[in-house]
């Protein structure tokens, strides 16, 4: 093995592991169309909401269900590890729906309040879209698994995608 190679094994590996590829997949393209979506409810060009959290579907959402399922379909539904990813998972979902929800509820209610209750006023208003609705985590829920399955088994890693398309990496 020469040193390129050797040097470039942790990314090759990294570019060889499907699940990893999948999540992320998932993930950028529940961001991507949370785009879709706020011009279908406002009817407004807002790229910036691309790079927002809260929102539908929930991103953090599909990457968690894609990596658990991808993990799932690899290894098995059976194994430790599974159970460990699904269990992330649904903390994850839960504090999208719970607590990032509630703090995000809590952010609007106090950029409601007057002026005149603060000592001195903030520069900016809090953030308020930081969770999600039960809907918009369920969406992202079944959202990540249908792209990460599918492209688990019929394209795999983005390694073998590069290798298929003759690109070689030594």
């Amino acid at each position: 093995m020469n040193s390129i190679t050797t040097s470039l094994t942790p990314f090759l590996e990294l570019l060889d592991n499907s699940v990893f590829a999948w999540g992320l997949i998932a993930c950028g393209l529940a961001q991507l169309s949370k785009f879709i979506f706020e011009f279908i409810k406002t009817q407004k060009i807002r790229p910036s909401v691309i790079f927002e959290t809260g929102g539908m579907p929930s991103s953090h959402s599909s990457l968690v269900t894609a990596t658990a399922a991808g993990i799932g379909w690899e290894l098995g539904f059976d194994e430790p590890l599974f159970a460990f990813a699904a269990t992330i998972a649904f903390i994850v979902m839960y504090d999208a729906s719970g607590i990032r929800r509630a703090a995000g509820l809590t952010a609007a209610r106090v950029n409601l309040l007057p002026d005149k209750v603060w000592t001195s006023k903030p520069e900016d208003s809090l953030k308020e879209s930081l969770g999600h609705t039960r809907f918009e985590v369920l969406a992202g829920s079944l959202f990540g698994p249908a792209i990460a399955l599918p492209g688990i088994v019929f394209v795999g890693s983005p390694l073998h995608l590069l290798n298929m398309l003759g690109i070689s990496w030594g």
